[in-house]
C-alpha cells in the first residue's frame, strides 16, 4: 500500500463542509446502480447474448468498478457542461452505464456491448452515440490529449474564437489507470504543459496498483508526486475514506493506518481478496501487542472488518467530492490520487489476475442480489434503488446533463492559392512562400490558420509565417535577441494574439497538438485550419498519436519535409522510407506528394477545404521535399487542378502505339524524364504519369471496385480513366522516393505488365547522383527497368 504520502492539502480538504445528506444518500445509491450496469453489460455480452465466433467478447470488469466512485462523483455531481473528460479505456462499460442515466445512451446499444453498432469497447468520439469528449484506447494518449486540449483552449479563448453559446473556461479532465503512466508519452506532454502554463486541467488517477500482468511496482510509484510537482501541478492524494479517518482516532487507529501506508501493494491486493478472516489474522500477527487492537478487531465481524480495511480514498464518495470542491475554482492544473481496488464491489476484487477475468453466472447472481435488482429487470434504470422517485430527480437536476450541443462552425472561405514565382523551387520552399502570401492579407483563413512544429520551425521553412503571425504563448515573452539588436531573420515574440506554437523535439506532442487544434469546432464552436510541419522520416516516432488524432475524426494538415533519401547528407537517420505507405493505409488523412509548385498551391487549396467538409472531409499529409527542380510553365486550368487532387495526370499521353509508360511521383520527376528522352527512340510513343497523390489514386480505385462488387457494373476511378488510356500490350515503370510498394498495385488496374522501381533499405550519407545511383531510382535505373518489364534488351 505504500506510495504517495498525502500532500499538506488533505487536511484543509477534510475541514470542508460535507455534501447535503440527500445528495450523498442519492449518489451512494446512483454508484451501486453504476456498478451493476457497467457489470452486467459486460456479462449480458459474454454470458447471455449469442455468440457465432466463440471468441470471448470481455470487458473489464475489474477495471470498471475500481473507478465507478470516481466517475459517479464527476458525471453526477462535478462535471459542469463545459468540462471534458478523457474517460480511462478500461472503464467504458461504467461511462455507457453512467450515459444511459443521463438518457443520453439507449438500452440496444448496452445490449450489443463490444457487438456491431453497439457500445464501444473503448470510448470512441467517432464510433459510439453517446457524448465521447475524446476517444481512448491506446493507453495514455487520451490522458495527454487533455492537456493539449487545455493549450488549444488559451488559445481560442485568448484570440476570442468561442462561438455564441460555448464556453472556453471548462476543465479538461482525464480519468486514468495508473498503469498508465508507464507511458513515456505523458512525461513529454507534462513537459511541454509546464512550458505553455496549462491550467484548468485534473488528472484523476484510479490508483489501483493492478495492471495487465501483475501487481503496480510499490517503489517506482512513490515518484508520482515528485513528478507532478516538478512541473508546478498541485498533488491531492486520497488515500483513506471516512471510515478509516474515523478509525485514526479509535483504538489501535494510527497504528492500522501506519500498517496500511507500509503494507506492500501485493499483500494489501491478496488480503482484499480473501476477505475479513484473513485481514484479522494478519493484524493480529503483525500488529500484536499494540494497545488497543482487540477492542478494535472485537468492534467488527468479518464482513464490516473488510470494509473498514479497503475503505480507501477513491471508493469514498464524501472524500472525493470534498477534493473536487476545494480544486474547483483554483486554474491550476491538479493531479488527484485516488487509491482503489481494482474490482472492488465485486468477488473478483484484489486478484492479480482480475484484469481479463469475468464473474461466473453463479457469481453474477449473488451480485445481483446484493444489488437487489429483481430478476427480469436487470436493464432498469431505477431497478433495485431505495428510493427511484428521488433517484431519478436527482438525475434531472445534474449539471453535465445540461450540455448542449455546438452548433456546426461556419465554413473558412479558402481561395485557389496562387502558385509562388521562382524559375527553380522545392516543394518546402514553395510552401513556405504560400503560407508567407497567406499571412500577408487580413483576410479569414489567415487569421484562422495556426501552425506548430517540433522544434524544426526554420527548417522547415515556416520563418516567413512566423514573423508575420507570431508565436503564442498565454503571456508576453519578448524575443531578447531582436531586443539587443542581434541580427536574425528569425522574430520570436511570444504573445497570446501569436499564430504558431512552438514545441520541443517530441512527435507525439505535435501529433496530439494537431489533433486538438482540429477538434476546437466540435468543443468550442469556431473553427481553427492547423497546419504542422515534421521532418517525414519522424511522423514514425509520433505514429501512434498520428492515428489516434485521425482515428477521433481531427481535422488538420500535416506537412512532412524534407523526405526520403534526397536529403542525401544527412544520413539514414534522416531519409524516409515507408512514410508514403502510412499515408496510404491511415484512414481519415489524404496523402499527397507533388514535385512543382503549381500543384503544391492546387493540393493546399483543396486541404484548407478538405479539413472543413464535416460530410467527407478529414486531414491531409503533404510529403514535401528539399530538392530545386526546374519548374513547368503552364496555366493551372480547371481539368488539370481536378486530376491534381484525384491523383495524376498524364504529362505525355498514350495512344493507341504506347508500349511503354513512366509513372513517377514527387521529387524523382527530373529522372524520369531524363529516362524518357532516353528511351523515345525504342519508344516512340512512350507516355508520361505523373502521380500526386498515391493515396487518392488508389482509394478511387478500391471505391469503384467495391461499387462495382455490389452491383453499380458502371463505376469507375481515375485510376481506371487514365489506365484506360494506355493500351493492354504496353507495360509501366513507376518510380518514387520512397517504398516501391506505393506505386506497384497500378499494374492490377488494366492489367499492365509492372516494374516498380523505389528505395528499400536504410539510406547513407551521399549526394543525390550517389544515393539515386544506389538504390535504382535514376535514369539509368528507369532505363534498365523499362527494358526488363518490355522484354527488349538488344
Amino acid at each position: 500500500m505504500s506510495a504517495v504520502k498525502p500532500s499538506p492539502s488533505k487536511t484543509q480538504l477534510r475541514n470542508l463542509p460535507a455534501t447535503d445528506p440527500a445528495t450523498l444518500e442519492a449518489l451512494r445509491q446512483l454508484e451501486r446502480k453504476v456498478l451493476w450496469l457497467s457489470t452486467w453489460m459486460i456479462h449480458n455480452a459474454n454470458h447471455l447474448r449469442p455468440s457465432r465466433d466463440g471468441l470471448k467478447v470481455g470487458g473489464h470488469q475489474s477495471s470498471s468498478a475500481s473507478v465507478s466512485t470516481l466517475l459517479t462523483a464527476l458525471y453526477l455531481h462535478t462535471l459542469r457542461p463545459e468540462d471534458r473528460v478523457a474517460v480511462k479505456p478500461h472503464a467504458s462499460p461504467v461511462f455507457h452505464a453512467i450515459q444511459y442515466l443521463l438518457g443520453a445512451q439507449s438500452l440496444e446499444n448496452l445490449e450489443r456491448f463490444r457487438a456491431l453498432g453497439g457500445a464501444q469497447s473503448y470510448p470512441s468520439r467517432a464510433k459510439d452515440k453517446d457524448d465521447v469528449d475524446f476517444s481512448t484506447g491506446s493507453v495514455g494518449l487520451g490522458v495527454a490529449a487533455t492537456l493539449f486540449a487545455s493549450i488549444v483552449q488559451d488559445y481560442v479563448r485568448l484570440h476570442g474564437l468561442v462561438a455564441p453559446g460555448a464556453q472556453a473556461n471548462g476543465k479538461m479532465i482525464a480519468v486514468l489507470g495508473d498503469a498508465e503512466l508507464d507511458e513515456g508519452n505523458v512525461y513529454e506532454a507534462l513537459l511541454e504543459g509546464w512550458k505553455h502554463n496549462v491550467q484548468n486541467l485534473w488528472w484523476v488517477i484510479d490508483y489501483n496498483r493492478q495492471s495487465l500482468d501483475g501487481v503496480v511496482n510499490d517503489a517506482l510509484f512513490r515518484r508520482i508526486e515528485g513528478f507532478f510537482q516538478a512541473v508546478d501541478w498541485k498533488v491531492v492524494s486520497l488515500k483513506f475514506g471516512k471510515k478509516l479517518e474515523a478509525a485514526r482516532h479509535g483504538p489501535a487507529g494510527e497504528a492500522l493506518l501506519d500498517w496500511i501506508e507500509s503494507c506492500p501493494n501485493q499483500l494489501y491486493s491478496a488480503l482484499t481478496f480473501k476477505g475479513g478472516a484473513a485481514w484479522r489474522e494478519r493484524l493480529k500477527l503483525d500488529l500484536r501487542g499494540t494497545r488497543g487492537l482487540e477492542a478494535l478487531l472485537d468492534s467488527h465481524d468479518d464482513a464490516s472488518l473488510a470494509a473498514l480495511m479497503t475503505n480507501l480514498g477513491g471508493h469514498d464518495l464524501e472524500t472525493i467530492l470534498e477534493a473536487f470542491a476545494a480544486a474547483a475554482d483554483d486554474p491550476t492544473p491538479h493531479c488527484f490520487v485516488a487509491y482503489t481496488i481494482k474490482g472492488h464491489g465485486l468477488p473478483l476484487a484484489g486478484h492479480k489476475d482480475n484484469h481479463a477475468g469475468l464473474m461466473n453466472p453463479s457469481q453474477l447472481a449473488v451480485f445481483q442480489a446484493l444489488c437487489q435488482v429483481p430478476q427480469g429487470q436487470e436493464w432498469e434504470p431505477m431497478a433495485g434503488l431505495a428510493d427511484p422517485e428521488a433517484d431519478e430527480a436527482y438525475l434531472r437536476t445534474v449539471p453535465f446533463a445540461a450540455r448542449k450541443p455546438i452548433a456546426k462552425a461556419a465554413v473558412i472561405p479558402v481561395p485557389d492559392l496562387p502558385t509562388p514565382a521562382g524559375e527553380e523551387l522545392s516543394t518546402q520552399e514553395a510552401f513556405g512562400k504560400i503560407l508567407f502570401e497567406i499571412a500577408r492579407e487580413p483576410s479569414l483563413l489567415s487569421q484562422r490558420i495556426v501552425t506548430t512544429s517540433p522544434d524544426v520551425t526554420a527548417s522547415t521553412n515556416l520563418t516567413g509565417w512566423v514573423n508575420r503571425k507570431g508565436v503564442f504563448h498565454s503571456s508576453i515573452r519578448a524575443d531578447v535577441f531582436q531586443d539587443e539588436k542581434v541580427p536574425s531573420p528569425q522574430k520570436w515574440l511570444m504573445a497570446p494574439g501569436g499564430q504558431h506554437i512552438e514545441l520541443g523535439i517530441a512527435e507525439h506532442n505535435l501529433f496530439l497538438l494537431l489533433g486538438q487544434l482540429g477538434l476546437a469546432d466540435t468543443f468550442w464552436g469556431e473553427r481553427l485550419l492547423p497546419i504542422g510541419t515534421v521532418y517525414d522520416p519522424f511522423i514514425n516516432r509520433g505514429l501512434d498519436p498520428l492515428i489516434y488524432a485521425c482515428y477521433q475524426g481531427a481535422r488538420f494538415m500535416l506537412v512532412a519535409t524534407p523526405s526520403g533519401i534526397t536529403l542525401g547528407p544527412e544520413g539514414g537517420a534522416h531519409q524516409s522510407i515507408n512514410t508514403p505507405l502510412i499515408g496510404m493505409a491511415q484512414d481519415g488523412l489524404s496523402y499527397f506528394e507533388p514535385a512543382y509548385a503549381d500543384e503544391l498551391a492546387a493540393i493546399m487549396s483543396w486541404g484548407l477545404r478538405h479539413m472543413q467538409d464535416d460530410a467527407a472531409g478529414g486531414s491531409v499529409y503533404l510529403r514535401l521535399s528539399t530538392r530545386q527542380l526546374e519548374q513547368p510553365k503552364r496555366e493551372m486550368d480547371d481539368a488539370l487542378r481536378h486530376d491534381i487532387i484525384e491523383g495524376g495526370y498524364w504529362l505525355r499521353r498514350p495512344n493507341a502505339a504506347t508500349q511503354l509508360a513512366i509513372a513517377y511521383c514527387g521529387a524523382v520527376a527530373p529522372e524520369a524524364m531524363q529516362a524518357v528522352q532516353r528511351l523515345m527512340e525504342r519508344f516512340p510513343h512512350i507516355a508520361l504519369l505523373s502521380i500526386t497523390s498515391p493515396d487518392h489514386l488508389h482509394a478511387g480505385w478500391s471505391a469503384a471496385r467495391r461499387a462495382r462488387a455490389e452491383g453499380d457494373r458502371a463505376a469507375t476511378s481515375h485510376a481506371d480513366t487514365l489506365l484506360g488510356d494506355l493500351p493492354a500490350g504496353a507495360a509501366i515503370v513507376t518510380v518514387l522516393d520512397g517504398h516501391p510498394a506505393t506505386l506497384s498495385w497500378l499494374g492490377g488496374v488494366r492489367r499492365h505488365a509492372i516494374h516498380p522501381l523505389g528505395v528499400e533499405r536504410f539510406g547513407q550519407s551521399a549526394d543525390i547522383i550517389d544515393l539515386f545511383r544506389l538504390h535504382r531510382i535514376d535514369a539509368d535505373a528507369i532505363v534498365a527497368a523499362a527494358h526488363e518489364v518490355t522484354g527488349r534488351w538488344g
